[in-house]
């Protein structure tokens, strides 16, 4: 169990944490035994979790799926919930984070935050799409100075760096 991990900090991720009902006790208790908790959704469902962070990745375009199949037309119509976000950010401390391909996903970012004119430059990170070191390397060449010019934040993918793309890191 986690409480027997010498551990102050539990991130609740995978797949889309908001989908299990079961997210909510297990984060109340994880906070009452003096745990912080970060969720991090992709702000598309919402559950009455009790968080010390939202780390919340809105899906830009480029999180489509690249075949036409039966998800491609749901995960489009799904993958924006504005009202959703808002509940997100009401109800703990939050960051929005967003996945970068390209350079001309920072217009998509822009655009979409205006809808959020709540939200402080400051709270938004900016993350290289990639898997591979050289992939991640090439892509904060461009993609820390532009987060910076934006005023915003840059979030190297370390457990990529690290330990190379693999489970449980």
């Amino acid at each position: 169990m986690v409480l027997e991990l010498d551990c102050t900090h539990v991130v609740l991720t995978g797949g889309e944490p908001m989908l299990q009902p079961e997210l909510v006790p297990l984060a109340r208790a994880l906070r009452q035994e003096h745990r912080i908790v970060t969720v991090e959704t992709a702000g598309t469902v919402f559950r009455p979790v009790e968080a010390d962070l939202m780390s919340i990745s809105p899906k830009l375009s480029n999180s489509s799926p690249h075949e036409a199949t039966r998800w491609l037309a749901r995960h489009d119509r799904d993958r924006d919930r504005p009202e959703v976000m808002r509940r997100l950010m009401e109800g703990s401390s939050y960051q929005l984070k967003f996945v970068v391909d390209q350079p001309e996903d920072l217009d998509e970012i822009v655009d979409y935050l205006k809808q959020f004119s709540e939200v402080a430059n400051d709270r938004v990170w900016l993350m290289p799409q990639g898997i591979r070191q050289e992939q991640l390397v090439e892509k904060g060449i461009w993609l820390n100075p532009a987060a910076q010019q934006l005023g915003f934040r840059f979030c190297p993918r370390r457990h990529i760096e690290l330990f190379g793309n693999v489970r449980g890191t």
